[in-house]
């Protein structure tokens, strides 16, 4: 047995594209591997980095804005980091971790402003999308596999051998499949060796086997596609253009029409539309009296309703109550946003199931932790930690309590 497949090494390597397209390959995921672990790589440095200047921020708010001990100021003046780390398989696939932020300074006004700055995507159909392994998988895989299997039938066939070959084999369907094999493991190896070394490097363990899996699953797919192609006996170049034309169409054309029907099915205004309501609800609580909007947030913080009364012009109470009640006034507009992101991410899951290519891209950014849901679950610990700080706050300012250095030391701080 060993013979057989050590012979059919060779028949295969002696083939002109053979040994370039499995290098190609090889260099491809190799790069692309590279290329995720650098950005990761980068991403935590920037992570650690943050958190020095965050000390020397506080440092700089301590010495400047705790003279009064006035603990509005020390809320309006003072940046809270927050960040995502990157998980340890995110280097295979970037996804929202390229076009939504994985690090964000909060204060403790007005929130939704400060979180939709930038706007999330569905990353699977954002064609053509980040060069990473993923990327690589999906849409550069695929092309590879069809320069190595678009001849195996018809380039004996037209060589006059075929008919020849099924009278000498001893056992043509083991023979044909020997070929199948070889060359569809030596391309998954060329695929998957890159992105296993990258995991232990990234410290993945056992998790790199679901990158494997999934890999195995979606070349295996493309192989019976070419084994599909190959029935209908027709010639290399024909076979070649045949399944050109399915993978334009299953890996850009179909998630490229998909991206446009569900983005039409389900509408979804931007978040600087939602930034900039929420602002011009909190501009507008500076025309509003003070009374009224103390009395509007004290309707959601019974707790201080003994507070003193404002009086007179400019008061930290009144500033943080009219921040407050901005967020509230856009909450159904942010739940509403938020809702149609996940459907839009749903309908993507749906489609799916019959777009292999999509079904790819949609459990790879699920296993690397960097798809839609992920983001928006850091999103939910940031407003978490941005509700811990305003109610940290609000006793010293609306009880009027003392605050110095050491009320400000207990503020509370990010945990990952």
């Amino acid at each position: 047995m060993t013979a057989l497949w050590r012979h059919e090494l060779r028949i295969f390597l002696r083939q002109r594209i053979a040994l370039p397209a499995l290098l190609l390959m090889l260099a491809l995921s190799a790069a692309s591997v590279w290329a995720g672990l650098a950005e990761v790589s980068r991403q935590n440095a920037v992570i650690e980095r943050i958190q020095p200047q965050q000390a020397e921020d506080h440092a700089a708010v301590a010495g400047h804005a705790l003279r009064d001990r006035d603990p509005g100021n020390a809320a309006y003046y003072t940046f809270y980091a927050t960040w995502d780390r990157p998980s340890s398989l995110a280097f295979a696939a970037l996804g929202q971790r390229d076009v939504a932020p994985y690090l964000l300074r909060v204060r403790a006004l007005a929130l939704e402003s400060q979180i939709h700055e930038s706007e999330n995507y569905n990353a699977e159909l954002a064609l053509p999308g980040r060069f990473d392994w993923a990327f690589v998988l999906t849409f550069l895989a695929p092309l590879i596999l069809i320069v190595l299997l678009h001849d195996l039938f018809s380039a004996e066939r037209e060589a006059g051998r075929l008919r020849l070959l099924r009278v000498m084999a001893h056992d043509r369907r083991g023979w044909w499949l020997r070929r199948i094999a070889l060359r569809a493991g030596l391309l998954l190896a060329a695929l998957i060796v890159p992105v296993v070394i990258g995991g232990l490097i990234g410290g993945a363990g056992l998790a790199i086997l679901g990158l494997v899996g999934i890999a195995a699953l979606y070349i295996g797919f493309w192989v019976l596609l070419c084994l599909l192609v190959s029935r209908f006996k027709l010639g290399s170049i024909a076979n070649a253009a045949t399944l050109a034309a399915t993978w334009l169409v299953l890996t850009l054309v179909l998630p490229a029409l998909a991206l446009l029907l569900i983005n039409a099915a389900v509408p979804v205004r931007q978040g600087v539309e939602l930034t900039l309501a929420q602002r011009e609800a909190v501009h507008g609580g500076w025309d509003k009296t003070k009374q009224e909007t103390l009395q509007a947030f004290l309707n959601h913080y019974p707790q201080y309703r003994d507070t003193r009364p404002v009086e007179g012009g400019f008061h930290w109470k009144w500033y943080y109550a009219f921040q407050h009640l901005g967020d509230l006034s856009v909450a159904e507009q942010a739940a509403a946003y938020r809702s149609g992101l996940e459907a839009r991410d749903a309908w993507t899951r749906r489609l799916a199931i019959v777009l292999p290519p999509l079904a790819t891209q949609v459990t790879i950014h699920r296993l690397a932790e960097t798809d839609l849901a992920a983001q928006l679950a850091y999103q939910d610990r940031i407003r978490t930690y941005h509700r811990q700080l305003r109610e940290f706050y609000y006793p010293y300012i609306f009880d009027e309590r003392p605050f110095g250095p050491e009320e400000f030391k207990a503020a509370p701080r990010w945990s990952e």
